[in-house]
């Protein structure tokens, strides 16, 4: 999601997406947010395919950029099928950009929850394996909170344990130029995968109404 009016600020954001294209090297981004543009804050959520994450979250008012990647693992720079074959530790997820003037950590949390099976830690939905568990990579003890809290909300919910685990961000990185903006840029393949996925039908049966209103 890009605005005409943040286009100049957010080139160190998407450089390292653009970056790929030159070479196998992508600039990471760390948990103390130094790439961001003065007022911007980020946060890094997983829920299995980061297609989907990242298309849910562009919806949101005050997102200003999600960015497909990977985080949670300790090696650096991973390859897409490294990641996907469970050779790195990471998981597929995205960070995402937003404005805290417009909408808060906790408004992120809430949209998160309703995006995500919170209690399949073998996968989501259609995809299995590690690479595609559910996490929330809060990037500083005020987030870590906010987290933990929202969880504990959601467990009293439902009466049973989440398995979405909350690790610290240590280093996020982006995925390749050619998984960014999936759904805009390749809207009937993003469909297939994710109607074909049921993970719109998974989320409707686990959260109801409110997965209808996301």
């Amino acid at each position: 999601m890009h605005r005409p009016l943040l286009a100049a600020a957010l080139f160190a954001i998407s450089a390292a997406a653009c970056a790929q294209e030159a070479g196998p090297y992508v600039a990471p981004a760390e948990a103390d947010g130094a790439d961001l543009p003065a007022g911007l804050s980020h946060a890094v959520f997983a829920s299995g395919c980061f297609w989907c994450t990242e298309a849910d979250f562009e919806k949101l008012d005050g997102v200003v950029e999600v960015v497909s990647g990977f985080a949670g693992g300790s090696e650096p720079n991973p390859g897409y099928y490294d990641v996907v074959y469970g050779r790195t530790g990471h998981s597929e997820a995205a960070r995402v950009i937003f404005d805290p003037a417009v909408v808060s950590y906790q408004q992120l949390l809430d949209h998160y929850w309703v995006n995500v099976d919170p209690f399949d830690r073998e996968g989501q939905f259609c995809d299995r394996g590690g690479a595609y568990a559910p996490h929330i990579f809060p990037v500083n003890g005020a987030q870590a909170e906010q987290a933990q809290a929202s969880a504990e909300t959601v467990e009293a919910r439902f009466e049973r344990a989440v398995a979405v685990d909350i690790e610290p961000l240590t280093t996020f990185w982006p995925a390749g130029a050619e998984h960014q903006d999936f759904a805009e840029n390749r809207p009937l393949r993003y469909s297939r995968y994710r109607f074909g996925c049921r993970r719109d039908q998974r989320l409707i049966e686990i959260w109801g109404e409110d997965a209808l209103g996301r």
